[in-house]
């Protein structure tokens, strides 16, 4: 049994499940809006700052959680942020005033989120499973998450048409508490690597900031970001105001889930045969294009869930072919300190994403201005990942 726990496979499972519950809250975060500005009387900028905020704070906090884990083990990290997800939500149900669910939300999810997502999970993940198996290992952990992030969408639907807004939150506070055993099997404490090279972590920073490419990925990640805090927090209310049920905002969300299952795993798949910086300057056009022609054709139920299926599909793929990209170039080592920093870009853009959503909205009464920002922010993206040098850096090319 003790063997079972610490297997590879254990770890992808459980850091995916961990993945999962984390990112499934904030994928539904959009669903919690028009019920808590309803009954607290703010406008949706107050609601689009607080987790415009949380999105800042994951950032910023990433690469500090990221050290943390790197230099004493992931399995800390995420019982920490499992606990520190589990006030945040609960504090998020009893806000009444919009400093508290900056607080709440903003503040204590953002650092909860910096501690149980991408960064932390896939770094202790690459350093367990072995290099050969690490673009599998890495989407199937993805494909875990997502499906975890599907089931998030229903539950949230039934919680909060069954119990309301606020019991809702408090029951996704106990699960996050609960879900501590999950971090067992990810010790990551004493996994010799190959890449692994007598090395500091001031060193490794270093040598990351000279590089250009690094700086590309950063500044390509931003997109994403941008993109999804955009849709994940907005989607819903925009269906609404288009005159459909908020049903069709669920289930929007629900196939971006389920399809993001799938394309997570395949964007796995295809890091580990065809060079990464091209299928994400790839993933950026795709996304682009779907944004594009659904901003400019008459939106209808069809569209809205043939757009979800679309963005689904590449909704968390750059995310596996991302820290692949880093791991590729830097090694191992110090993986989840800079993948955090590559992740401050990601979260700058889910900043401006959710809050700028927020404020054009109040401003103009529409959405329009950024279906449009953001298609023109994922062509940038793709533009910029093109010349990455992804060869490995010399210190890894002469062991």
């Amino acid at each position: 049994m003790k063997n079972t726990l610490r297997s590879p496979l254990a770890a992808v499972l459980c850091g995916g499940a961990i993945v999962g519950l984390a990112l499934g809250m904030r994928h539904v975060q959009g669903l919690f809006m028009l019920p808590m500005i309803g009954t607290r009387g703010w406008g949706r900028e107050a609601f689009a700052l607080a987790i415009a905020l949380q999105n800042l704070v994951w950032g910023l906090a990433q690469p500090v959680t990221g050290m943390i884990a790197d230099r004493w083990g992931a399995r800390r990290v995420l019982i920490g942020g499992c606990l520190l997800y589990a006030l945040g939500l609960y504090l998020m149900a009893y806000s009444v005033t919009s400093v508290q669910l900056a607080l709440s939300a903003g503040l204590l999810i953002g650092v909860a989120l910096s501690g149980t997502t991408f960064s932390v999970v896939y770094g202790a993940i690459s350093r367990i499973v072995p290099p050969v198996r690490r673009s599998w290992a890495l989407g199937m952990a993805g494909a875990v998450g997502g499906v975890g992030q599907f089931a998030m969408v229903p539950a949230t639907q039934q919680l909060i048409g069954g119990l309301g807004w606020m019991a809702a939150l408090a029951v996704f506070a106990l699960v996050l508490a609960f879900a501590l055993p999950l971090a067992w099997p990810l010790d990551d404490r004493q996994q010799a690597t190959p890449e692994r090279q007598p090395q500091s972590m001031g060193g490794a920073i270093r040598e990351a900031l000279s590089h250009k490419g690094f700086w590309l990925l950063n500044l390509g990640f931003f997109a994403c970001g941008f993109q999804l805090a955009f849709i994940a927090g907005h989607f819903p209310a925009f269906l609404v105001d288009q005159g459909f049920p908020a049903q069709t905002g669920v289930a929007a969300l629900a196939i971006i889930a389920l399809a993001n299952v799938a394309g997570t795993y395949a964007c796995g798949q295809l890091g580990g045969l065809y060079r990464r910086k091209y299928l994400l300057a790839g993933l950026y056009l795709v996304r682009s294009g779907a944004m594009l022609a659904f901003a400019l054709l008459p939106v209808s139920t069809a569209s809205v869930y043939v757009f979800a299926f679309v963005m689904g599909l590449t909704w968390l793929g750059t995310v596996p072919l991302t820290n692949g990209l880093v791991s590729q170039v830097f090694g191992v080592q110090y993986l989840a300190t800079l993948f955090g920093f590559v992740f401050v870009g990601h979260q700058l853009g889910g900043f401006l994403g959710m809050w700028l959503g927020g404020a054009v909205f109040d401003a103009t009464r529409s959405y329009e201005a950024m279906w449009l920002l953001s298609v023109a922010i994922g062509l940038a993206a793709a533009a910029l990942h093109w010349p990455i040098d992804d060869r490995a850096v010399a210190r890894l090319r002469a062991a």
